[in-house]
């Protein structure tokens, strides 16, 4: 419903925040009272920027702590008033933080962090933080450190999410080693009775060809060169992360825009002997792999020899 004066329906309404009335440009009736207004409360200036801003609401709220982490913890007193004529503290915390909330609190800001690292979207870390909300009220995992449950919980999300990411570069952005991800990783699909889907070469292959800087057509036919390397079992037992190294490197040495075993190994994080052992299982049967419309900038004969 939209509020107008009476005797001026079109005339503009000026809104005195101080007073909290809406007043009528034209002849001056207050038409509204009341008004919450719901501008800060304070002006922070630039040489303020590092302290924190006192906002009206205060932080927000977490539904994964207990209370909803509104509860109010009372910082020590700086100034004179904050001290009886005893010298102690004038008003104490009535209660404080437990050790499961700030243990989750630990953890999440440790999630936050390796997300931030590798640019993924707050989707995922929300469902980081319920599965790691999750394992920790089960406590099945005793004995396992925090971060390395935490690091487990992202590479889980990531990969019910769509975008999974390996084993090593979750291990780039944690503290934890990438034994001891894989152990976590396996009892907490366990202890959630949960799975996640098979990773196939697809899923890492826009993401490897866009860090190699490679066109669009030598990432469709790596892609297509992935999928008919595996139909016909020509990479019988070898990741997936492998096989999609392997059809970069045969995809890019057919077009323009070459790249070397070592490139595309230090992208997707696999050895260049990894990746030639995939290259020749794939190699004798180029002619099949490649998609109809490619063109070939360098001949399937002349193509580096396995």
């Amino acid at each position: 419903m939209k509020i107008t004066c009476p005797a001026h329906p079109g005339a503009h309404l000026v809104e005195d925040y101080h007073a909290g009335d809406m007043i009528c440009s034209e002849c001056g009736l207050v038409v509204g009272d009341r008004v919450i207004d719901v501008g800060s409360e304070w002006r922070t200036f630039s040489n303020e920027k590092a302290q924190k801003d006192p906002s009206r609401v205060g932080e927000a709220e977490n539904s994964l702590l207990s209370g909803s982490n509104l509860s109010t913890i009372i910082g020590k007193p700086t100034g004179a008033g904050g001290f009886n004529e005893d010298g102690s503290a004038k008003y104490h915390n009535k209660r404080t933080m437990n050790s499961s909330d700030r243990a989750l609190i630990n953890a999440f800001r440790e999630i936050a962090q390796m997300a931030d690292r590798i640019n993924l979207p707050k989707t995922i870390v929300d469902r980081t933080n319920t599965l790691f909300k999750q394992v920790h009220e089960q406590r099945t995992l005793r004995g396992r450190s925090n971060d390395a449950i935490a690091a487990a919980c992202l590479y889980i999300a990531c990969r019910q999410e769509g975008v999974p990411r390996t084993f090593k570069e979750i291990c780039a952005i944690s503290r934890v080693s990438k034994k001891e991800i894989g152990r976590c990783f396996k009892e907490i699909l366990k202890a959630l009775e949960t799975s996640v889907d098979l990773i196939t070469s697809g899923d890492f292959m826009s993401r490897f060809c866009s860090n190699l800087a490679l066109p669009a057509q030598v990432q469709r036919a790596a892609t297509h060169i992935a999928r008919k390397a595996v139909e016909m079992d020509l990479v019988p037992g070898r990741s997936p992360i492998s096989v999609a190294a392997a059809a970069i490197y045969l995809a890019s040495q057919a077009s323009e825009e070459k790249r070397s075993q070592k490139e595309i190994g230090d992208i997707a994080g696999v050895a260049d002997v990894t990746i030639r052992q995939s290259y020749r299982l794939i190699y004798p049967k180029a002619t099949d792999l490649f998609p109809e419309e490619f063109n070939f900038a360098t001949p399937i004969a002349l193509l580096p020899q396995p």
